[in-house]
């Protein structure tokens, strides 16, 4: 397992004691908490940007950031990323935050310091458009939604 250097500004103290921390040796993952001054109650159907007291500056654009949801938030409560996921570009260096939806049928209270959500750290190239005339033929073609089975 190799471990990518990731600068951390505390922006707020009270988070100095809820940084960013892997769950187990095998999280690929670290968790992200709420930093709240009181519970914040989501209705459903309602979503609510949530700091995090943290900024994060990646600095190689080899690599970007990504949060996403927490799996048991999601399948529990319905607690899910407003955005679906969040992208973190490498150059980017405010703070973090977390677009937090409630999808469930009922409401839901998310505490401070709660993990909200998690921050992992993926791989990234970059692009060039070649302009072409036609693209050499595939086994697949232009064939889409479904064509390879069963959608």
């Amino acid at each position: 397992m190799s471990h990518a250097p990731l600068q951390c500004m505390v922006l707020d103290e009270r988070m100095r004691d809820y940084l960013p921390t892997y769950g187990s040796e095998g999280s690929a993952g670290m968790d992200l908490r709420a930093l709240l001054d009181a519970p914040l109650t989501l209705a459903p159907g309602e979503c609510e940007l949530v700091g995090t007291g943290l900024a994060l500056h990646i600095g190689d654009p080899g690599l970007a950031g990504m949060i996403l949801p927490r799996s048991g938030l999601g399948h529990k409560h319905g607690i899910v990323l407003g955005n679906l996921v969040g992208l973190i570009d490498s150059d980017y260096q405010g703070e973090l935050k977390i677009s937090v939806w409630n999808r469930g049928q009922t409401s839901f209270t998310i505490e401070p310091f709660e993990r909200l959500a998690q921050y992992v750290l993926v791989p990234v190239v970059q692009a060039r458009l070649d302009v072409v005339e036609r693209f050499e033929q595939s086994a697949r073609g232009a064939g889409g939604f479904g064509s390879t089975g069963r959608s």
